[in-house]
C-alpha cells in the first residue's frame, strides 16, 4: 500500500509549524518589548517618550546640541568630498530650529527622508570579511554600536571618524567595492519624495548628511538627559545581547525543542545567509532535516524563506525547486510587491510516496502580494501535469490584517475568501478569526518616523496587532487535528504580552504550528 492510503491506514499525521523568525534586526529600541527583569528599561522607554511628547523647557535650539564647531567641520568635510556648502541653510532654516517641535516632530522633514535616509543607508552596514560576520554601526543609538556615547563631543569625533574617514568593503550590485559611508548615501529625488524642493534635491547629499548628524545628536543628548550613561547603555548592551547576537542561536534553540523537533515540515521567512550556516552546523538540526534555501538567495536584503523538511518522513528531500514556475505565473501586466528570497516553492514526496508541493512565503508589509502570490502557485501547479497530484502545504506570514485600510492593506477576511475559492482551507478553518493575533508589537519614540511611534499607554490599541500567520492545505486533503500558536518557546501563547521578549522569545511574529490528518482518497491518489 502505498500513498495517501497508506498514510491513512498507518495513522500517520503531519506536524506543519510556520514562523517569521525576524524581529529587531539593527535597532534594540524601535520596539516595546518584555523585559521583566529590568523594570528600569520601560521607566527609561517612559521618559524618553515625555521628552518627546512634552518636552517643556528642554526644547532647545539644534545649535545647543549640535553646536556650531560640530557644524564648521562637518561642512568642511563635506566639501573636501566634492559636494557643495550647506551653510546657507544651517544658518537659515536648522540651527535656530528647537530640536523636538522644530526638528524631530517636523512632519515635513519627514516626508523629505532627510534624516531617515542616511539612517537606513548607514545604521548597520554589512561588510565583506567582517570577524565574527558582525556588522559595522553608525555611532547612534539607535543600532548596535557599542562603544562609549556617554557625552556629544565623544558621539561627534566617533561619528565623523566613521562617515568620513572609515573604509568598508561592502557588497554591491556592481561586486565587491570599497567606500567610506559618505559614498553610500543616495541622492533623494523629488520624484520619488514631492515634498523636497528642487534647490534642496540638488544638494541632497550634503544636506542629509547635516540632518543625520543633527538627528544623532539630538538622541544621544535626549539618553543622557533623561537618565545616566552608564544605566541607559546598560540596557542597550543587555538588549543587543539577547535580542540581537543572541537571537539566531535563541531561535535555533527553540526549533531544537522537543515542541518543534518532531515537525515534518517547518517554514520559515525573513531568514538570514548566517542563520541558514549556522542551522546547517548545529548537528541536532542537521540530523533531523534537509535545511533548503531558495536557489537564488538574497544577498542585500538577507531575507530569505526556507523550508525545513524531516529526514524520516521526507528521505529524499526536495525533489526540484520550482520558485521561478510561480513567479512567472503572475498575472500578466501587474507588478506584484515580492523582492528576492519572499518565495520558496519546492517538489518533495514523503516515505509513503506522497508527492508534495510545499511553500514558504513572506509577504509584504501591506499584506498586497499575499493575494497575488497564492493564486500564482494554484496557477504553477495547474499549469503542470506533473504537479497535478501533489498536495499543497503551504506556511506563510500573509500580513493581514484585522482592520484593513481598503485598497492599501489586506483584510484577513477576504484573505480567508480567497483561499476558500482556490480549494483550500487553513489551520484556522475557513473562516479565520480576526482577533486570532499572531503580533503584537509597538514602535518606541527612539527611531526616526516618530509618527508611528505608541505611546506606553496605547502599545496594544496602537500597534501592531494581527492575525497574520497561515498554515494553507487542501481542503479536500487534510483536515486540523489540533493547532497551537506559541510567543514564549514553550508551546504557549500570551495575548497581553508584546514581543519579542528578554531572553525568552527573540521574533516578532508568534510560531504557529498544526497537526494534519489525511482526509480520504482522492482521485488519482496513489492507494
Amino acid at each position: 500500500m502505498r500513498g495517501i492510503a497508506a498514510m491513512i491506514s498507518s495513522g500517520r499525521k503531519l506536524t506543519v509549524s510556520t514562523w517569521n523568525v525576524a524581529a529587531i534586526n539593527n535597532n534594540p529600541f524601535e520596539y516595546w518589548i518584555t523585559y521583566d527583569e529590568n523594570p528600569k528599561y520601560e521607566q527609561l522607554m517612559s521618559d524618553v517618550e515625555s521628552f518627546l511628547e512634552a518636552p517643556g523647557d528642554r526644547d532647545v535650539p539644534v545649535m545647543d546640541v549640535f553646536n556650531e564647531d560640530m557644524f564648521s567641520k562637518l561642512d568642511g568635510r563635506m566639501q573636501q568630498v566634492g559636494w557643495e556648502s550647506v551653510r546657507s541653510y544651517w544658518d537659515t532654516e536648522f540651527k535656530d530650529r528647537k530640536i523636538v517641535s522644530g526638528f524631530m516632530k517636523d512632519k515635513l522633514l519627514g516626508s523629505k527622508r532627510l534624516a531617515s535616509m542616511p539612517d537606513r543607508i548607514t545604521n548597520t552596514i554589512n561588510v565583506i570579511g567582517a570577524e565574527d560576520d558582525e556588522p559595522v554601526c553608525r555611532p547612534t543609538i539607535i543600532n548596535m554600536y557599542d562603544k562609549d556615547l556617554s557625552s556629544l563631543d565623544k558621539w561627534w569625533s566617533a561619528w565623523e571618524e566613521f562617515m568620513f574617514d572609515t573604509s568598508l568593503q561592502i557588497q554591491t550590485k556592481k561586486g565587491v567595492e570599497q567606500k567610506a559611508p559618505y559614498e553610500m548615501l543616495q541622492p533623494i529625488k523629488k520624484s520619488k519624495y514631492p515634498d523636497i524642493t528642487e534647490e534642496e534635491e540638488k544638494v541632497s547629499l550634503p544636506l542629509q548628511t547635516m540632518c543625520g548628524a543633527i538627528f544623532d545628536a539630538i538622541l544621544v543628548h535626549i539618553m543622557n538627559t533623561v537618565t545616566t550613561p552608564d544605566e541607559w547603555q546598560g540596557i542597550k548592551r543587555n538588549i543587543v545581547e539577547n535580542l540581537n547576537k543572541k537571537k539566531v542561536p535563541r531561535t535555533l534553540e527553540i526549533l531544537e525543542s522537543s515542541t518543534y523537533i518532531g515537525s515534518d515540515i517547518i517554514t520559515l521567512q525573513e531568514v538570514s545567509g548566517s542563520f541558514i550556516d549556522q542551522a546547517k552546523a548545529r548537528p541536532t538540526l542537521d540530523d533531523a532535516f534537509h535545511i533548503i534555501a531558495p536557489e537564488n538567495m538574497d544577498s542585500v536584503r538577507d531575507q530569505n524563506s526556507v523550508i525545513f523538511l524531516r529526514k524520516e518522513t521526507f528521505p529524499d528531500g526536495a525533489s526540484s525547486e520550482i520558485t521561478s514556475l510561480v513567479e512567472s505565473s503572475f498575472e500578466q501586466g501587474v507588478t506584484v510587491p515580492v523582492a528576492k528570497g519572499d518565495i520558496l516553492a519546492i517538489t518533495t514526496t514523503d516515505r509513503d510516496g506522497v508527492p508534495f508541493v510545499i511553500a514558504s512565503f513572506h509577504g509584504d508589509t501591506n499584506g498586497l502580494a499575499t493575494k497575488p502570490v497564492l493564486t500564482a502557485i494554484m496557477k504553477a501547479i495547474s499549469s503542470d501535469s506533473n504537479l497535478a497530484n501533489h498536495k499543497l502545504i503551504f506556511g506563510l506570514d500573509a500580513n493581514t490584517y484585522e482592520k484593513a485600510k481598503p485598497g492599501k492593506q489586506q483584510d484577513v477576511l477576504d484573505f480567508g475568501k480567497h483561499y476558500v475559492s482556490h480549494g483550500l482551507s487553513s489551520c484556522w478553518g475557513d473562516v479565520p478569526d480576526p482577533q486570532n493575533y499572531t503580533t503584537y508589537n509597538s514602535r518606541t519614540f527612539l527611531q526616526p518616523q516618530l509618527n508611528k511611534a505608541c505611546k506606553k499607554s496605547d502599545k496594544r490599541s496602537n500597534g501592531d496587532v494581527n492575525p497574520k500567520d497561515f498554515i494553507l492545505f487542501g481542503k479536500n486533503d487534510f483536515e486540523v487535528e489540533s493547532l497551537w500558536k506559541d510567543n514564549t518557546g514553550d508551546k504557549v501563547y500570551l495575548e497581553d504580552t508584546a514581543f519579542p521578549t528578554i531572553g525568552k522569545f527573540p521574533s516578532d511574529h508568534g510560531i504557529l504550528a498544526t497537526v494534519l490528518m489525511a482526509k480520504s482518497i482522492a482521485a488519482g491518489d496513489e492507494l
